[in-house]
């Protein structure tokens, strides 16, 4: 008996030794607290528009292992206190900067969240949060900013569903054939789909009756209800719109490449054609692995050259990937973008070269296969990879 006792008391010496010695190591990630906000500057009066940003900064926190400190911006509605936010994100490069590069479009999100109507003028309160992932120290400064809201729609006036339509369109004046929008958030919509110069189309709350119509104004910038649009080249466009700030955007895709990693320097192997609804394919191609020291190289990716020269990115959503085989789930083919560089092959670094690439199973190996990429509103943006016939 009287061992068990000791052994009880030498068990709870050693939890409270554990305990300090805890406490200790969470002492040093200790950070100060942000001590002033510099931009914007307290009252500072914005008129919000669908493509600029505005630049959050402050001075500079301290950590007590001289380590880095990490960040987080708070919203609240004026009057507030921040123990409740009504939004929050971390500062730039991943919580590190000691500022916040945020766009219009979300600041008109934080406004509504403060109960801010479309179109009027109200204010909303800011301030930061500085840590090392833990000890949390809040600057218990703020900073009242006034926004002028963007011209969104009410709730009762954004559609479920969205659909172009008209002589431009790809499913042409037929409503019944109109292609379909993904919605990619709650008022937010997106489609790739191909529109003829000169020719108008317009967006449509449904495809029979007579259903509410959108389009994008001069600007190209602003969402509006009623009218239609055109385009000056005939192409593939990706439209986002967003019916929460009455933003839109276009970006023309002249074409869509594979990319070879191991033979970078040689630019695309090959581009795909078009097929509509947002679908690509490439047919009967020849697939050669690239034979290093240490074994074969079969890692690839694709990229969207824009309008405006710029290329983007698609590939996968893990940086290293295993080699796939018949059992591999769907998801290791999904696309995601998480790259855009000004050419395809001019100085491009190695992640952008080689991270998240998918890799061929082996029996691709010197083989000619057809290839489709999917941008389909349907499901998640995917690929697939099938031996030719």
């Amino acid at each position: 008996m009287k061992f068990k006792i000791f052994q009880i008391a030498l068990f709870s010496v050693l939890l409270v030794v554990a305990g300090c010695s805890d406490k200790e190591s969470l002492d040093h990630l200790k950070v100060s607290a942000v001590q002033n906000l510099d931009n914007p500057e307290n009252n500072k009066s914005i008129t919000l528009t669908t493509s600029g940003s505005v630049t959050f900064d402050w001075e500079a926190a301290k950590a007590e292992d001289g380590g880095l400190v990490m960040y987080e911006v708070l919203f609240d509605k004026e009057g507030g206190d921040f123990s409740n936010p009504i939004y929050s994100l971390t500062s730039d490069n991943g919580g590190t900067y000691a500022y916040a590069t945020i766009s219009h479009t979300v600041l008109d999100k934080i406004a509504k969240k403060a109960g801010i109507n479309s179109s009027e003028t109200g204010k909303i309160i800011w301030t930061v949060v500085s840590s090392k992932g833990i000890n949390e120290m809040k600057s218990d400064k703020y900073n009242t900013l006034q926004v002028k809201r963007l011209s969104g729609f009410s709730d009762d006036e954004i559609p479920s569903e969205l659909y172009v339509t008209g002589a431009g369109s790809e499913g042409g004046t037929t409503l019944a054939n109109a292609p379909k929008f993904k919605q990619t958030g709650t008022g937010e919509f997106e489609i790739y789909t191909k529109l003829t110069a000169g020719q108008s189309y317009q967006f449509v709350s449904a495809k029979s009756g007579t259903p509410t119509t959108f389009y994008i104004a001069a600007d190209g910038t602003t969402l509006k209800e009623g009218g239609s649009s055109t385009v000056e080249n005939t192409s593939v466009y990706r439209i986002k719109l967003d019916f929460n700030t009455g933003a839109a955007s276009m970006a023309e895709i002249s074409k869509l490449s594979y990319f070879f990693s191991p033979w970078w320097d040689g630019g695309s192997l090959f581009d795909f054609e078009y097929q509509g609804n947002g679908v690509w394919k490439a047919e009967n191609e020849h697939i050669e692995f690239s034979q290093e020291e240490w074994g074969y190289d079969q890692r690839y990716k694709f990229y969207f050259t824009l309008g405006d020269g710029t290329v983007e990115w698609w590939d996968s959503n893990v940086w290293d990937n295993g080699q796939p085989d018949a059992s591999t789930a769907a998801s290791y083919y999904y696309l995601y973008n998480h790259y855009t560089s000004a050419d395809a092959v001019d100085a491009l670094d190695d992640d952008i070269v080689y991270g998240y690439s998918f890799k061929f199973a082996s029996a691709f190996q010197d083989q000619n296969v057809n290839m489709t990429v999917s941008f389909s509103p349907d499901g998640a943006y995917t690929h697939s990879v099938e031996l030719a016939q």
